[in-house]
């Protein structure tokens, strides 16, 4: 399948490092051009050349700003005022007991998790409807799905965006604009990483320890490992593309398998 995403601008949400900074990598290996963002313009600085290095030539925009605020949106859209592709992939995750989770912990996951990607979508949504062509894809997790208990307030703003996905999708209906959710499972992070040792220990080579890690704690893997940044944005690739115009309103897995059912 050729992937030819020319002429395309791709905004990703929350896109300094990790799984945001794995997506515009390959976005813009399929020719798209690429805006980072993140709140820190060293890190920002950092991701872009970590980019350049991995796709020389790639066309990319920086743009430092909290998006998780109304303020910050309208300091990105001065720079940005039209893209063809939002992946909103700004997220925030902890753990903590159920009962120790107060108001504004609630509120701020929500915020940053959820109301963060209902402003972008309602921010570009209309100039995408208006051209007749876009794709909106929303990053959520397992733990949409598979609440987890020590993180119960990150688990119900990955549920809320399947919600968010399937109602703008539906009010998208028509236009030649796509809007999905991916679920993505245990991915290998620099924090993962770190996670992992914490669990089995540092003595272990790395893959000698994800697969303990894999095996002892995430059991449900049917791939047997974490999965790779880079996997996720070969899906992000692919909904973003002309090949991906009849599939909407859905949400894809990137999870390894992790979610034991049929349908999310």
């Amino acid at each position: 399948m050729n992937i030819d995403l020319d002429g395309r601008t791709a905004l990703i949400s929350g896109s300094s490092q990790g799984i945001g900074l794995a997506i515009a990598t390959e976005l813009a290996r399929a020719g798209a051009r690429v805006v980072l963002n993140g709140r820190s313009g060293s890190a920002l600085d950092s991701a872009e050349e970590q980019l350049l290095t991995e796709v020389p030539g790639a066309r990319v925009v920086v743009v430092a700003a909290d998006l998780a605020t109304a303020e910050g949106v309208e300091t990105l859209l001065a720079k940005v005022p039209v893209v063809d592709i939002l992946v909103n992939n700004l997220g925030i995750f902890g753990a903590k007991p159920a009962l120790d989770i107060d108001d504004d912990e609630w509120r701020r996951y929500f915020e940053v998790n959820v109301l963060s990607a209902i402003r972008l979508i309602r921010t570009y949504l209309p100039t995408m409807t208006e051209s007749g062509w876009g794709r909106i894809q929303n990053i959520c997790s397992d733990s949409a799905v598979v609440i987890p208990e020590e993180m119960i307030h990150y688990g119900m703003t990955k549920t809320a965006l399947l919600a968010v996905t399937r109602g703008f999708a539906k009010a998208a209906a028509g236009t030649g604009v796509t809007v999905n959710s991916v679920i993505v499972g245990p991915t290998h992070t620099e924090g993962v990483e770190k996670f992992v040792a914490e669990l089995v220990g540092d003595e272990l080579p790395w893959d000698e320890a994800q697969a303990q890690f894999m095996k002892e704690h995430r059991p449900q893997s049917l791939i047997g490992r974490l999965i790779e940044p880079k996997e996720v944005g070969n899906m992000i690739v692919y909904l973003s593309s002309e090949q991906a115009s009849a599939t909407t309103g859905g949400a894809l897995r990137v999870d390894g398998g992790y979610v034991d059912s049929i349908l999310p």
